[in-house]
């Protein structure tokens, strides 16, 4: 099922469940007023008030995970920092290799001065291009080739493993796992899904998971579904298959991907029912081990899903 690198860093993590952040785009745009070109957070990392920001947004998170004696995942910023994104924003290879490095390290100093020796660093992948619109699907060689420099670079700086987010096929899913395994690095692999629950090819979450499980001889250490709202995808949680889900990170907002894309206001939802609907998931699901937020959720959404759920 897995490699001495996931089997060290499952035994690890143990049966402690893990917090992570909430939407940390979302948050920077709406709460903090800064701008984000493309929705890439790493372009924060080349501003002093981008840099404020972000230690500011991951220390809060630190705090509460520490209030709860929970463990916590930290993410780098560089889910729009793969070589095709940084094309479109003007940047070289080079340049993207150089800010995944520069996140990682803003990761790991945030982790020591906190004193949270124990924080897990998690490189974060997002997909190719829009995973709401997808212009193109990649099928496995193709995210092997377009994934394989940033999990490398990610890998080479010291995280503790890579998660792929917001991920909508399975070709892609496929390449980025084999490219974690060709490097040597744990993966989790995070598909998004529509309203209906299933991914925007209209694959179900089962249908997804035992396709690239199939695919990889199960090497992920786990899957998770993220930007969604709970209701969208809770009846679809059950079979034997659901004890391969390790991570939530729903949207706080019951908006459809188009809809949200079109919004101009932040629809944050209520922090407690959301938090109750995830006390609710993980009764069904005790093979989770991380838990936080994706668009519209900040520290007061987490904070209850860390209550409720504790």
């Amino acid at each position: 099922m897995s490699n001495t690198a996931t089997a060290a860093l499952l035994s690890r993590m143990g049966d402690r469940l893990h917090l992570t952040d909430g939407g940390l785009e979302t948050a920077m745009i709406f709460h903090e007023g800064l701008e984000l070109p493309h929705f890439a957070a790493f372009t924060l990392l080349g501003r002093p008030e981008g840099r404020a920001a972000m230690r500011r947004y991951f220390t809060g998170f630190l705090d509460q995970a520490a209030r709860l004696d929970l463990g916590f995942v930290l993410d780098t910023a560089t889910w729009r920092a793969s070589e095709g994104w940084g094309e479109t924003m003007g940047l070289q290879p080079g340049e993207i290799d150089r800010l995944n490095r520069e996140a990682v390290a803003f990761a790991q100093s945030l982790r020591d001065a906190h004193g949270a020796g124990e924080a897990l660093v998690n490189g974060v992948l997002g997909p190719h291009g829009d995973a709401y619109r997808p212009d193109s699907v990649l099928g496995p060689e193709e995210a092997f080739d377009y994934h394989h420099r940033q999990v490398g670079v990610l890998a080479d700086e010291g995280v503790d493993l890579v998660t792929a987010m917001t991920i909508s096929s399975t070709g892609e899913a496929i390449g980025i796992a084999e490219a974690a395994q060709d490097v040597g690095v744990p993966v989790a692999l995070s598909f998004t899904v529509e309203t209906d629950g299933r991914l925007i090819d209209g694959m179900t979450l089962a249908e997804a998971i035992g396709v690239t499980d199939a695919a990889t001889k199960g090497y992920p250490a786990w899957y998770g579904v993220n930007c969604a709202h709970p209701d969208h995808f809770a009846a679809e949680l059950r079979g034997a298959w659901t004890g391969r889900l390790g991570l939530i990170r729903a949207n706080a907002s019951r908006l459809s991907h188009a809809e949200l894309d079109e919004a101009t206001e932040l629809d944050d939802g209520d922090p407690e029912e959301l938090a109750r609907a995830y006390a609710a998931i993980r009764m069904r699901l005790p093979g989770l081990r991380v838990l936080g937020g994706c668009c519209g959720t900040d520290l007061r959404h987490v904070a209850a899903i860390g209550r409720e759920c504790h």
